[in-house]
């Protein structure tokens, strides 16, 4: 751990506690806005990143750990994100149009549990506003210079972005949104997510039934290979999943995955599961729960994944990782990358070197 690295852990250290004093959704932008603040402080100043690069879907990882969607849903603050040492970044959810999501108040934290609850319901400004902030980002331009051939010193963090339907969208009409949404980003981004997991879009997860699913992938592997074609590139699509699902609906996934031609997918969403958390202040709020109760659940559906998957087939594991023995819980289960949100809130933005050391060091004892 350098000086810097230091420094960052001492002063979440001593925020922390003003931070929790806030509503959580108002300290959340407290705490992004302070991050785009010394992101842009001398680079002596910030922790340098853990470098472990890997090659999957077909893109070069500066490091395995990655933010989960959610923490920058409009795309306004990757360059902050990018510089705290992240291998990549996923963004969004974004859908077609703008929303104002769930009313307020709908974020609660369980610190007993290491925990949060949230019932955001995709609130963004739409997919042109975050176009429009993906392509002002230096983490992009840098991204797209990459891709030209040119030489870019310091490799940026892979772009994923992250797509979603509008709630007002009925289920039968979702196919449209995600179309919209694929169409849009696919010029812009590394990799895309399709999100059909969160608890707080009514029915969404109906979308992870067998025909429901079926239908959407099938739509989107025919218009992936379209746009392929039309714009000269192919960033890999990802799925994004639930936690709480069977074996028989974890089959049901593996088999779309697979003959759609999926690329590769993350597991897992929040759950809707109170068993972890049951009477603590806030356990009984409605959304989805994430953080330290959902690590194992996440754990159980990534090795069904493997073990049902091809083998190499890549999968991000996302869910409950506090430390750097969290992360390498994940790998172990049979992730390839691992991604951080709650975890952040509760020990800071040092978990992420902490997380990218700890799996470089399982790397290398298994090499």
């Amino acid at each position: 751990m350098d000086t810097a690295e230091k420094l960052s852990a001492l002063g979440y250290q001593l925020l922390r506690p003003l931070l929790f004093s806030q509503d959580p959704e108002r300290a959340h932008h407290i705490g992004m806005q302070i991050m785009d603040v010394l992101a842009a402080a001398p680079a002596c100043l910030r922790p340098d990143r853990v470098e472990d690069p890997v090659q999957l879907l077909r893109l070069t990882f500066p490091n395995r750990v990655g933010v989960a969607a959610g923490l920058d849903k409009n795309a306004s603050h990757i360059d902050g994100l990018a510089a705290l040492g992240f291998g990549f970044l996923e963004l969004g959810t974004v859908t077609p149009l703008a929303q104002p999501g769930n009313p307020k108040p709908r974020l609660f934290r369980l610190p007993e549990a290491q925990a949060i609850i949230n019932r955001f319901g995709f609130n963004n400004d739409g997919l042109a506003d975050f176009v429009a902030n993906v392509q002002r980002s230096s983490t992009w331009q840098k991204r797209q210079a990459l891709e030209r051939g040119a030489l870019v010193e310091n490799t940026p963090p892979v772009l994923g972005l992250n797509i979603g339907k509008n709630a007002a969208t009925p289920l039968e009409s979702a196919t449209g949104d995600y179309l919209k949404g694929l169409a849009r980003v696919w010029p812009l981004a590394d990799y895309v997510a399709i999100n059909i997991s969160s608890p707080n879009t009514a029915n969404l997860r109906k979308l992870q039934g067998s025909d429901e699913l079926d239908g959407l992938l099938g739509a989107l592997d025919t218009e992936r290979r379209r746009l392929a074609e039309e714009l000269g590139r192919n960033p890999p699509l990802l799925l994004k999943i639930a936690p709480d699902l069977d074996d028989d609906q974890i089959t049901v996934i593996i088999d779309a995955l697979t003959r759609h031609h999926i690329d590769g997918v993350i597991a897992t969403n929040t759950t809707l599961s109170r068993d972890a958390v049951q009477g603590l202040a806030n356990a009984t709020e409605s959304g989805g729960l994430s953080g330290r109760p959902v690590f194992e659940a996440s754990n159980r559906v990534i090795r069904a994944l493997r073990a049902g998957l091809p083998a190499r087939y890549p999968i991000i594991g996302v869910g409950g990782i506090m430390s750097g023995a969290d992360a390498v819980a994940k790998i172990q289960a049979g992730a390839d990358l691992v991604q951080l949100y709650s975890g952040l809130i509760y020990q800071g933005p040092s978990l992420v070197n902490a997380a990218a050391r700890a799996i470089h060091g399982h790397d290398g004892t298994m090499r």
